[in-house]
């Protein structure tokens, strides 16, 4: 299985914090954000590599990173040549991108450069692969509806399978939403390019899961503890405010 993490994007929602600098390596209690989700990911065997998709705006940093940075698997930095937001891939774009790039014939665990989690990913890789050959992604329950509005609605069956999924609703029904993490089993990569060849939005990656949804099975598993999507400035300072608490804890 392979590990892919998005962190291709511009975030100019946290200028001027990342007008230099990429999200995923923003400091959080200490160390990058990224680093967080890949101590995640190592506690899952089956990952044989790790995946980083960034664009050409970040690559060196990410690669000056890398070359500081000591990881248990291997990892590997890919260049979507994206320079700005205008010319940039998108989240499914680049998807798309590093399963070509990299010739990937297995099993893809997907992760956002900005989603920092409580929860490991053991739990979720069992499910998933329970669950094949489905597709799984993580959910989170808010317990508030105004706020899903900013992300995507999920309603499930007694099975587990998404039954209900619209990218930020205007009136949702349910305070379930997807986080961004996949597992996508290696035969349907291949739909990702299908979605692209369709014409449909290659932007925020619930675009896809919602048109999956429709064309296959697709499960949810819900993670508990708290979880952060790194959006802006407020969010970034609660998780690097949370993790330096949880950090002092651990250290006594």
């Amino acid at each position: 299985m392979k590990a892919l993490i998005l962190a291709a994007g511009y975030a100019t929602r946290l200028y001027p914090l990342t007008l230099d600098k990429a999200k995923p390596l923003l400091p959080v209690a200490g160390k990058p954000a990224i680093e967080h989700i890949i101590e995640r990911i190592e506690e899952v065997d089956e990952v044989n590599e790790i995946l980083i998709v960034t664009n050409d705006k970040f690559f060196k940093q990410f690669e000056d990173w890398r070359r500081n940075f000591s990881t248990k698997k291997p990892l590997k930095v890919l260049n979507d040549k994206s320079l700005s937001e205008a010319d940039r891939l998108g989240a499914i774009g680049d998807m798309d991108f590093a399963i070509k790039e990299e010739a990937v014939k297995e099993d893809l665990l997907v992760i956002a450069g900005d989603n920092l989690f409580e929860h490991g990913l053991r739990k979720f890789v069992d499910f998933a692969r329970g669950k094949i050959p489905a597709s799984s992604i993580g959910l989170y329950n808010l317990k508030d509806r105004e706020a899903v509005k900013k992300y995507s609605e999920v309603s499930l069956d007694g099975n587990n399978k998404i039954i209900k999924f619209e990218e930020k609703p205007e009136n949702p029904s349910s305070t379930l939403v997807a986080k961004c993490i996949y597992f996508f089993p290696q035969a349907k990569l291949n739909l990702i390019s299908e979605y692209i060849a369709s014409g449909a939005s290659r932007d925020a990656p619930g675009h896809y899961i919602g048109w999956l949804c429709k064309k296959d099975a697709v499960y949810g598993f819900t993670f508990y503890g708290r979880w952060y999507d790194i959006g802006d400035q407020e969010i970034y300072k609660r998780a690097d405010k949370d993790f330096n608490l949880e950090r002092r804890k651990m250290n006594g």
